[in-house]
């Protein structure tokens, strides 16, 4: 076991006038199974790219280790490397049989590794790479997002598989996930960094307590600010009061007073100012002592959604419904059965490929808005005149300005940034083109346009691939609370336990 040592890490990009990391100091071991979270855009995946070497920046690493990093890169333009062969380029110190060992912990057939990598699915590439990944030993290893776009079964392998394991810093907005693997984390708070024991329900449980006190301290150092403040006002008007009846009095009304009552006045007087420099004092004190309760606080705003009423109880039927494309020999799915009544919040679940977004291309091909190949057997009963708000789970056609995306759409672009910035966007991100974002940046563009957008039915496909925590749980939140009619592709087990009023299971074939 050895440290990893980060003292006042700074970078910034060099088309960014802002850090995105200032001053970032921390230690932690590398035989520890650390689990790093933080909001979108604080700068997860640039600290793991600088931990490999491939920015400059100010500051110091120190660290005994070598690191490696998931996912590794690869072209899809050779349609027929095979993985085998792409081990070569990701590690070359790694033979194959060292990574069939880890592909059958992985639940992998060592035949994977012969085939095109580009025909290989999503989950299959990830598992191949872990298993690249954790085929030698000595490393420390820099593993980012593995879950996105993953189903549940992939994910539950890639899970055992990691807890298994020891000696990696997991970047992941997967809860489940963090809860079942990790053993400390670390988090990228708003100003400050910290490394705690523990996964993240523990972690969480900790901040909850430790934000409950520090509102209630700042509280009672507001209400003691207030107290001193009108203490230091009244003594100072009397002491303003004391000094100007030093000089000058009216004998007949005040009688009882002579030129040789100066001295006490202005005695009086002193002390009366002594008091009021001491209550201000005191108020420094208390402003000092008050800075930085509220610093680290993850203030989760609520979220607006205007649903609409649609005229019938029963927006989508499906009986008996079967899909297939028209050059596939094979369906996708038979005679599945499944219905979204008005309020109703429908997740589809099932492996990859299984054809749950191409229910989504069916119903809207019902709506007139689908030209794809695709032959719809059985019935499939579509609302007439329903509104629709989608979140597709491709964000690549996102290029261009937000002004420009907002006036082809017809949104109010001043609301359309309000809703971003509830999603914790940052001001700097409003003057940056689209493909500039980062992709939980990307994704959250596509919900604050569905939030705008008031609809009869919500259809989000896999939307929270990229999307932190913190915004995943405001959106459960916002859900819960309106109760909007869904159907919903999403994977994440927490969030389905939370909303999910029916969940429809695709087996394929």
């Amino acid at each position: 076991m050895s440290q990893i040592r980060v003292s006042d890490l700074t970078f910034a990009y060099d088309n960014s006038a802002d850090d995105v990391l200032t001053n970032v100091s921390f230690n932690i071991d590398t035989d520890w199974k650390l689990g790093f979270i933080g909001r979108n855009g604080k700068g997860k995946t640039t600290l793991l790219n600088l931990l490999m070497g491939k920015y400059e920046y100010k500051g110091s690493i120190s660290a005994s280790t070598k690191f490696d990093y998931f996912p590794y890169p690869y072209d899809d333009t050779n349609q027929q490397v095979t993985a085998d062969e792409m081990i070569g380029e990701w590690k070359p110190q790694v033979e194959s049989w060292q990574v069939m060992v880890q592909m059958n912990q992985l639940s992998m057939d060592a035949e994977c590794l012969y085939r095109p990598f580009i025909s290989l699915s999503h989950g299959e590439k990830t598992r191949i790479m872990l298993a690249v990944l954790f085929a030698t030993e000595n490393e420390f290893l820099l593993i980012d997002e593995p879950t996105n776009h993953l189903d549940q079964e992939a994910r539950r392998i890639v899970k055992e598989y990691l807890s298994k394991k020891k000696g990696f810093i997991l970047v992941s907005h997967d809860r489940d996930l963090l809860d079942a693997v990790c053993d400390h984390v670390l988090v990228l708070n708003r100003q400050t960094v910290e490394v705690q024991a523990g996964n993240f329900s523990s972690w969480w449980d900790n901040k909850e307590k430790s934000d409950s006190f520090a509102k209630a301290e700042n509280e009672k150092h507001l209400k003691e600010i207030g107290k001193l403040k009108a203490a230091a006002d009244r003594n100072s008007r009397w002491a303003d009061k004391s000094e100007n009846s030093k000089i000058g009095f009216d004998p007949v009304k005040e009688h009882d007073r002579s030129i040789s009552s100066r001295s006490f006045i202005g005695a009086k007087t002193k002390k009366m100012e002594a008091r009021v420099k001491a209550f201000e004092n005191r108020i420094d004190r208390e402003i000092e002592e008050k800075e930085g309760l509220l610093q680290d606080i993850e203030t989760v705003v609520d979220l607006k959604l205007c649903p609409l009423k649609y005229h019938k109880n029963v927006l989508i039927d499906a009986k008996d419904l079967t899909l297939r494309y028209e050059d596939a020999a094979q369906p996708l799915f038979e005679n599945l059965r499944f219905q979204v009544k008005q309020g109703d919040r429908v997740i589809i679940s099932g492996e990859n490929g299984c054809g749950k977004s191409s229910i989504i291309k069916a119903i809207f091909q019902k709506l007139g808005e689908n030209k794809e190949p695709l032959i719809v057997d059985g019935t499939l009963n579509v609302g007439s005149g329903l509104i629709v708000s989608y979140v597709n789970q491709d964000t690549s056609f996102l290029v261009g300005s937000l002004k420009d995306f907002c006036e082809k759409r017809g949104f109010d672009y001043s609301l359309f940034l309000a809703i971003l910035r509830q999603l914790d966007f940052g001001r700097a991100q409003f003057y940056k083109n689209m493909e500039d974002y980062s992709e939980g940046q990307k994704k959250k563009v596509l919900i604050a346009a569905s939030l705008i957008t008031p609809a009869h039915l919500y259809i989000w496909d896999e939307p929270l691939n990229y999307i932190d925590v913190f915004s995943r749980m405001q959106i459960e939140k916002l859900i819960l609370e309106f109760e909007p009619t869904m159907l919903i592709v999403e994977h994440d087990v927490r969030f389905q336990e939370k909303i999910a009023t029916d969940i429809v299971k695709i087996q394929e074939g």
